[in-house]
């Protein structure tokens, strides 16, 4: 069974609660507390969740659990509703200083275009690094990853929307893609889906459309094709009638004055006003 698995079978279910996301994170500055016989630092692992009850009235919790080494059970320390929660900053766009940027542009886009290009993208890249503050202070954290910070943010987001009406915390500094919408983690995979079918049936059609100009030229060759044999038919036949009038008065066989000639005449001639 996976960590977040264990954490949420022994620590909420038996609340009558159910976790909705969870976030592995260390410190970023040390708590001035007094000394404990627990362990120092790096004894133990820490677990900021988010849970909510099952039963009405509904409350969510942010909870800070933290797992001892050599120890396969959990142990909650503190915890606040979400209603204290007064703001959550990403850091994602706070690395560095705009002070720093414009000093970087100013010095570098002249000369290095693409090292500048470079660096503005590093600045803007996520990291694992969050605040959450609450009504008594503030907790500055490192999540194990930035996927596993931006996962937590967002859907702490998303529980804020759906479970406050009023004084709903702020969220800053945070990257488009954690705040919903068309960008949000949680649609990414389902809006490459529907592009790669969009995409996929844009081409079938176009494919449809070409195989369907192939027909129509084909059955306009055909239709040219037999029009051409049935016109070198009749100028076929319209050469041998002619080659046998002028055998026969040639050969003084007929008379060009006679009935059969005369059918003749006028057959070649039809065929002749046929294929103008």
């Amino acid at each position: 069974m996976s960590g977040k698995l264990a954490l949420n079978k022994e620590v909420f279910i038996p609340n009558d609660e159910r976790m909705l996301a969870a976030a592995q994170v260390k410190r970023r500055t040390k708590k001035k507390i007094p000394f404990l016989a627990t362990g120092g630092q790096g004894d133990y692992t820490t677990f900021i969740c988010l849970s909510v009850t099952n039963k009405k009235p509904i409350q969510v919790n942010i909870t800070k659990v933290k797992q001892f080494q050599g120890l396969s059970s959990f142990v909650r320390r503190s915890q606040w509703s979400i209603i204290q929660l007064r703001e959550v900053n990403a850091v994602d766009s706070t690395r560095v200083s705009t002070y720093i940027l414009l000093r970087i542009v100013s010095t570098v886009s002249v000369r290095y275009p693409l090292l500048m290009f470079s660096l503005v993208i590093n600045t803007m890249q996520d990291c694992p690094e969050f605040d959450l503050t609450f009504e008594n202070g503030t907790d500055q954290w490192t999540a194990s990853s930035a996927g596993e910070k931006s996962m937590f943010i967002q859907i702490l987001n998303h529980t804020c929307q759906r479970y406050m009406s009023e004084g709903k915390p702020h969220f800053i500094n945070c990257h488009p893609k954690v705040m919903g919408g068309g960008n949000s983690l949680l649609h990414n995979a389902a809006d490459s889906v529907s592009s790669a079918v969009q995409k996929a049936s844009q081409a079938l059609n176009e494919r449809g459309e070409k195989l369907g100009r192939v027909e129509e030229k084909t059955g306009e060759m055909m239709n040219s094709a037999q029009h051409f044999a049935d016109t070198a038919h009749k100028v076929k036949q319209i050469h041998i009638f002619e080659l046998i009038l002028k055998s026969q008065r040639s050969d003084g066989m007929i008379d060009s004055r006679s009935p059969s000639n005369e059918v003749m005449r006028i057959t070649v001639e039809t065929h002749k006003e046929e294929n103008r």
